[in-house]
């Protein structure tokens, strides 16, 4: 099933309508879609670099609009559609510990999901769940979700379709080791 949702998400590229179709894909990746839209972003943007950042911004605003939509799910509805998203993707047993230090950790928990692999369709949920701040919410969301996506546009960008496959492949790794040595580093100075 996720193949087929893969292959479907990618032949978007190909729609005379594929601004509005990133726009679609990024919105309800954010609460509750399996595929990213950088599947769709990356593609596209190979076709035609020259509406590389207009394409990450599309994904950016989309992508953040589709997070409120997750807090939303969170903050009105955990019961009856939050749960089951979560279970969906195994992350209901470790709701209970999570949502003890989330509002303390929070924006982190919102900037690392939102740059990383890590689903950020669940951190938007448990946002909205715990009662993070909207305010703080929002501000990490775009924060983290325009670093992705613009990260990605400016490599696409500047090198093309050569570094497509260092995209798809080890993007999110290098995003998780850089999140997890600042977040290191913030640890580090709290500490001492």
């Amino acid at each position: 099933m996720i193949r087929a949702l893969y292959d479907w998400t990618l032949s978007l590229a190909r729609h005379p309508h594929a601004l509005w179709a990133l726009a679609f894909v990024a919105f309800i990746e954010s609460s509750v879609f399996p595929i990213p839209p950088d599947v769709l972003m990356v593609a596209m943007i190979v076709a035609r670099p020259s509406r590389a950042f207009m394409i990450a911004g599309v994904a950016t605003l989309a992508s953040v609009a589709g997070g409120l939509l997750g807090y939303w799910i969170g903050y009105g509805a955990f019961e009856a559609v939050g749960r089951p998203v979560l279970e969906f993707y195994g992350k209901d047993a470790y709701f209970a510990e999570f949502q003890q230090r989330y509002n303390e950790w929070g924006a982190w928990a919102v900037l690392i999901a939102g740059v990383t692999p890590f689903p950020y369709k669940v951190i938007t949920i448990l946002s909205g769940v715990t009662g993070l701040s909207l305010g703080v919410f929002l501000v990490a969301s775009v924060i983290a979700r325009a670093l992705r996506f613009f990260v990605v546009a400016a490599l696409l960008w500047k090198f093309g379709a050569p570094i497509r496959d260092f995209i798809e492949a080890r993007l999110g790794l290098v995003f998780s080791v850089l999140m997890a040595l600042l977040l290191g580093g913030f640890l580090a100075i709290r500490v001492l």
